[in-house]
């Protein structure tokens, strides 16, 4: 991402000053078709850093798969959690009951 310029972090302070309702929006085009709209295509989770104890060799696969190993541990824990919740996305790791939900070994 570039960084902003003095002149845009001028811009925006002025506009972040202003009231909606002063704000001249009629140089943005109208969009009316929604078809193509994806709900959180822009949404990134707010991240945590962790230390945690793995196994060596779980290491060194996810290393040998390549560039952005921790994200891609952090895919495989979200499917895993998404699967043994299988409330899919966003459930916060509860049943509707409001215990954690985990299977018994």
């Amino acid at each position: 991402m570039r960084k902003l310029t003095k002149e845009h972090r001028r811009d925006i302070a002025v506009i972040a000053a202003k009231k909606d309702r002063d704000i001249d929006f009629s140089d943005i085009p109208r969009t009316l078709d929604w078809s193509g709209a994806e709900v959180g295509k822009f949404y990134r989770p707010a991240k945590k850093p962790v230390t945690m104890r793995l196994d060596a060799d779980v290491i060194e696969w996810l290393k040998a798969e390549g560039p952005g190993y921790q994200t891609k541990a952090n895919l495989l824990l979200r499917h895993a959690m998404e699967h043994f919740t299988k409330k899919g996305p966003a459930s916060g790791g509860r049943s509707r009951e409001g215990t954690r939900t985990r299977k018994k070994a």
